[in-house]
């Protein structure tokens, strides 16, 4: 670090001393102050506006061109993830689901769905939360399932460009924390009350920030990749008569 700034003070220093040796250049052939100072106070009313334009525009405008491609290689992440686990997952999820009938009225993503739609959705989930019971299905099942998606979900925490996407990171970490709780255990028939409720928590926890990071991705696939939202449309782990084959 030290190296780096002195380098750069002599080489500042170099920089005004071949100014200074240029302008006693042009005084010395021409003998023209007033010259000389007519454009230095010109130059250096303008540089007030380049560094205007190039700080407050052309940096924004970097700036959202990289913040662009961070984010089109975070979706991609994402899609890994729902396409490797995520969807799945909601499918073992969606079993715990005691008004599931309620929820997937409002999560049947059609073809013809446009932002207002998704939104709306959205809101749902926020205001109506899921009612989860860790007794309703197989956890067993859906512990077994985590386990052997636990090293691809450690390798996605990995990504620095998850940074970028906080709400993403505590769906994961949700996801994770559920994982944990469900491989300390070994006898799910003979649990206590209190222990299937703190279990209906975590899983209702996970549920509801991977349901909206779901709706999310289905959005971004809809506006950029049609033929890939025609897809997770087709496989909708909401929609009990979602079929993969296409139908006239």
């Amino acid at each position: 670090m030290h190296k780096k700034l002195r380098w750069q003070i002599k080489f500042g220093s170099l920089l005004i001393i071949l100014s200074l040796a240029f302008y006693g250049l042009h005084y010395y052939l021409f003998h023209d102050l007033h010259h000389i100072f007519l454009y230095l106070v010109g130059d250096i009313a303008f540089l007030f506006l380049d560094v205007l334009i190039v700080t407050l525009v052309l940096h924004q405008l970097l700036e959202y061109r990289e913040q662009q491609g961070v984010m089109k290689k975070l979706n991609m992440v994402i899609g890994t993830f729902f396409s490797e686990a995520g969807t799945d997952l909601l499918r073992y999820l969606v079993k715990f689901d005691t008004q599931l009938t309620a929820m997937s009225c409002k999560l049947v993503v059609m073809p013809s769905w446009q932002n207002k739609d998704f939104s709306a959705a959205r809101r749902f989930i926020q205001a109506q939360a899921p009612v989860v019971d860790s007794r309703r299905a197989d956890l067993k099942d859906l512990g077994v399932f985590l386990k052997t998606k636990r090293q691809f979900l450690l390798s996605l925490l990995e990504n620095p460009n998850l940074l970028e996407h906080e709400a993403f990171t505590e769906t994961l970490w949700a996801v994770f924390h559920l994982t944990d709780e469900l491989m300390h255990r070994v006898d799910f028939s003979s649990l206590p009350e209190d222990d299937y409720q703190h279990l209906s928590g975590d899983i209702k926890r996970a549920y509801e920030q991977l349901t909206l990071r779901w709706l999310d991705y289905m959005e971004y696939l809809k506006h950029d990749y049609p033929y890939l939202f025609s897809l997770a449309v087709r496989t909708n782990p909401f929609d009990a008569q979602a079929c993969v084959e296409v139908k006239s």
